[in-house]
């Protein structure tokens, strides 16, 4: 019998902290090291459908008819050739498949249900979350094993860390005890900026070997990337984005290792 894949949701409800290119450049990573990868693009800005280079045709399948269950991860799901990898594409339709989730019972378990179905197919599902803690985070966070948190080193992305941990514990003692925070990844770091190591100090203290080593620089072709349908893995692959985001899945495959899980 295959193992079950590990499903991390890459959650931050602060905006523009490197989450999307973080999810798809992870999961494109994991793909290089030979690893089954699917993506579930639960943002209804659809960022990182479009980003990994898949356009959607009229009356395409999405994550919105995936949770309103008038569809199956297996139908929605679609291929990125150039990224090695499994989507189910995300798009503006999730908003309104948001406000019909709000009103029924049971409403965070549609996403878990329907990834149990495909979950034995995988070694990796990396779920790209809304910029927001609402009922699409919600079922992702009920979905997951893990968080992984993307991070901007400022001082107001430590303000809203400590609201997403609560609401993690909070998600631990009710709907999914297994949940746990795979860890902390520093983005868009620039070197030569004081408040970005001041940050860096103050999350080694917090979250120890929660914060992982590998730290993602502020990169010109990692932000290009996506304008082209691109991860910066196969857009530039010398670029010290894609350094860092190949050292990042490295790391992720050996934690899990360390843990005994592989």
């Amino acid at each position: 019998m295959s193992k079950k894949a590990h499903i991390v949701a890459l959650a931050n409800q602060k905006g523009g902290v490197g989450k999307t290119t973080t999810a798809l450049n992870l999961a494109v990573g994991l793909s290089q090291f030979k690893r089954r990868v699917l993506l579930v693009d639960i943002d209804p800005q659809g960022n990182c459908t479009t980003g990994i280079g898949v356009e959607l045709a009229p009356g395409q399948l999405t994550t919105a008819e995936v949770l309103t269950d008038e569809a199956s991860i297996g139908q929605a799901r679609v291929r990125a050739e150039t990224a090695n990898v499994d989507i189910v594409p995300g798009n503006q339709d999730l908003t309104s498949a948001e406000v019909g989730l709000i009103e029924r019972e049971e409403r965070s378990n549609y996403l878990r249900e329907a990834l149990m179905m495909v979950e034995d197919e995988y070694d990796d599902i990396l779920i790209d979350c809304p910029p927001a803690l609402n009922v699409l985070t919600l079922n992702a966070l009920t979905a997951a094993d893990a968080v992984l948190i993307p991070m901007q080193c400022e001082y107001y992305a430590l303000e809203g860390l400590s609201a997403l941990v609560d609401t993690i514990e909070q998600i631990q003692s009710s709907v999914n005890p297994r949940l746990q925070i795979e860890g902390l990844v520093r983005t868009m770091y620039d070197m030569r900026n004081n408040l970005s190591g001041a940050v860096s100090r103050q999350l080694q203290e917090n979250f120890g070997d929660k914060l992982y080593r590998t730290i993602i620089p502020r990169n010109v072709r990692v932000a290009e990337s996506p304008s082209y349908g691109e991860s910066v893995l196969t857009y530039d692959p010398e670029s010290r984005g894609a350094i860092a985001y190949r050292g990042l899945a490295g790391e992720y495959i050996n934690r899990r290792r360390q843990q005994g899980h592989y």
